[in-house]
């Protein structure tokens, strides 16, 4: 695994501290950092030991600040200590530190950052899990992309990682889908019913209008012929043709899925039907469960804050005790028919992860299930018992469409939307990736479609790209100058000759690449490596452009052939690191640039 310098020069924090004040309890040395600086000129990395430790030793922060450099002083290293504001303490690492860093690089190539964090514990990431009931829009994209790149970082974190769907195929919402794709069947046999005239007979209306249902009533018709049309059409029943119409229908909206998930690079280990767990019985064994613990009672809940919905009436319901672990009320599971409400299957669902070992459940759902969140932690928290088990949320806020300057709109049930599909035919995989992780998941963002397939600084994913483009056309001019480019050679190459600031600025950023992957992996936050990856693809441009006015830069130099393979090695390192870091984001590297 990857050396990750920060949590080396940590253990040197610690230890000195234990040397120090070896009474410090392993609570308050599970609280030291180091971190990196935003400012070079504070030091290669900055530590809150001080901060942390001083008070349980009644010593003024700066105080033992200072205590700690006299001993990290004596560290080779480190090359100098200094106690800044109310007491943090950078550190500035000595050259051979940093320099150390691009033989270890060179020796992991992409797999440099990778790291032990995880200790394989079992994750499983479910994410998209969108109701079967039409095409993936670019809403779906953005849980799409987050959940992937989040779940391709908990495995470079050292997790042993399940990539799961849910398909959606028990509620309201499939039965609306057959309903819909039922009109498509009339339609296609040539029935005489409007409509607007069968919309009036649907239960609760025809919801989904989109003409992606008309291939589902051909193939219907293709197959089914007029079996399925009653002699009535007016008073279709039911019974007659709805099983055969859902399961064709679902059956042709997950192929599609699954499609639009390929084209976007999206792939998952496993699909879990809804259905089917309610079908085997799993919700009513959870709630046994659940009942056998002392955490179901019936009861009436009080009225909602606020308004009270026309339909809303004080009834006695089967309760879950949600309010024992932490939610603001009791939650149903049985509605007023005695079905299990969606709340239920859920629980059931998670049982059933939880079943198959899964440790850390991390869900990605969409803004507007943010109320649903306590509820669910409450009821993973009460399976868990003793384990360790927990269910992490990420939320993704809703994402406009610009194009032109003008927002695009979206009807899903109208059939009028951007599709997944439209989207990367028009942008491109890679540009909607990292275009969807330039902000953190929980902030609503602007897709600007022609700011993704513009050339220009603006343009991250063009950026980040051009950086390697760079990097791998270096590389190219050095193997044509009869220069050993191999990552096994440069790995024994003498760096001492790099020394400018950029170019150290450029092996800094190319250190902090592990830690990256642990605190990035910690917060589920998947955004900070394409963050990462943008400065580091900055500091290369910048040294880059530097060697138009400085010679000494330059990176291939006929008449210093040591000082030469030094920056190749910087080179091929820095293009390695952009490489691992787009295989998180599920982005390819470019080669060259057209």
């Amino acid at each position: 695994m990857s050396n990750n310098i920060y949590t080396i020069f940590r253990n040197y924090v610690v230890d000195a501290v234990k040397q120090i004040a070896p009474q410090t309890p392993q609570s308050l040395l599970a609280k030291i950092d180091v971190s990196p600086t935003k400012d070079p000129a504070h030091g290669d990395m900055a530590s809150n030991v001080a901060l942390v430790v001083s008070g349980s030793l009644k010593l003024a922060p700066k105080v033992f600040a200072a205590q700690i450099a006299e001993v990290l002083n004596a560290n080779p290293a480190v090359l100098s200590t200094a106690v800044a504001g109310p007491g943090f303490l950078n550190i500035f690492a000595h050259k051979s530190v940093l320099l150390a860093v691009l033989p270890d690089i060179l020796r992991e190539h992409e797999a440099y950052g990778a790291s032990t964090l995880g200790n394989r514990v079992v994750v499983n990431v479910e994410y998209v899990s969108a109701n079967p009931t039409g095409p993936m829009h670019i809403g779906h994209c953005r849980g799409a992309v987050v959940g992937d790149a989040l779940a391709n970082l908990m495995a470079k974190a050292g997790y042993s990682v399940t990539k799961e769907y849910l398909i959606n195929d028990a509620g309201g919402q499939v039965i609306a889908l057959a309903w819909a794709a039922y009109w498509r069947y009339l339609e296609a046999i040539g029935t005489s019913l409007t409509e607007e005239e069968y919309s009036a007979r649907v239960p609760g209306g025809m919801q989904y209008r989109g003409e992606y249902l008309i291939p589902v009533g051909e193939k219907l018709a293709a197959d089914h012929g007029q079996s399925l049309a009653t002699a009535t059409k007016e008073n279709a029943d039911p019974s007659i043709w709805f099983e055969t119409v859902r399961e064709c229908a679902l059956s042709m909206m997950m192929t599609g899925i699954r499609e639009d998930l390929d084209l976007l690079g999206v792939y998952f280990d496993r699909f879990s039907s809804e259905r089917d767990l309610v079908l085997k019985g799993a919700t009513d064994a959870t709630i046994e469960k659940l009942t056998a613990m002392g955490l179901i009672y019936n009861g009436t809940l009080e009225p909602p804050k606020g308004k009270l919905p026309d339909d809303w009436e004080p009834r006695e319901q089967m309760l879950f005790r949600a309010t024992q672990f932490g939610d603001d009320v009791d939650r149903p599971l049985r509605k007023s028919d005695g079905s299990n409400t969606y709340f239920a299957n859920d629980i059931a669902y998670h049982a059933d992860k939880m079943a198959r070992g899964a440790e850390i459940m991390i869900d990605v759902w969409g803004a507007d299930h943010g109320g649903y969140v306590s509820r669910m932690q409450a009821a993973t928290k009460a399976l868990a018992g003793e384990s360790k088990a927990h269910l992490d949320v990420v939320l993704c806020q809703i994402v406009k469409v610009l194009k032109g300057g003008e927002l695009v709109r979206m009807s899903k049930r109208a059939g009028t939307f951007i599709t997944l599909r439209d989207l990367l035919e028009e942008v491109g995989r890679d540009a909607v990736r990292f275009t969807m992780l330039t902000r953190k998941s929980d902030a609503q963002m602007d897709f600007d479609i022609d700011q993704a397939i513009a050339q220009t600084r603006e343009n991250p994913v063009f950026y980040v790209q051009y950086a390697h483009a760079r990097c791998r056309s270096v590389l190219r001019a050095a193997a044509e100058q009869q220069i050993d480019t191999s990552a096994e050679s440069l790995a024994q190459a003498d760096l001492s000759s790099l020394e400018n600031e950029a170019e150290i600025a450029l092996i800094r950023r190319l250190a902090g690449w592990p830690r990256l992957v642990e605190q990035a992996a910690l917060a589920r936050e998947p955004h900070r490596i394409a963050f990462f990856l943008y400065e580091l693809a900055g500091d290369f441009h910048m040294l880059w452009n530097r060697g138009r006015d400085d010679s000494t830069l330059r990176f291939l130099q006929a008449e210093h052939p040591a000082a030469t393979r030094a920056k190749i090695a910087l080179v091929s390192a820095t293009a390695m690191v952009i490489r691992s870091g787009l295989a998180v984001m599920g982005v390819a590297p470019v080669e060259e640039m057209r």
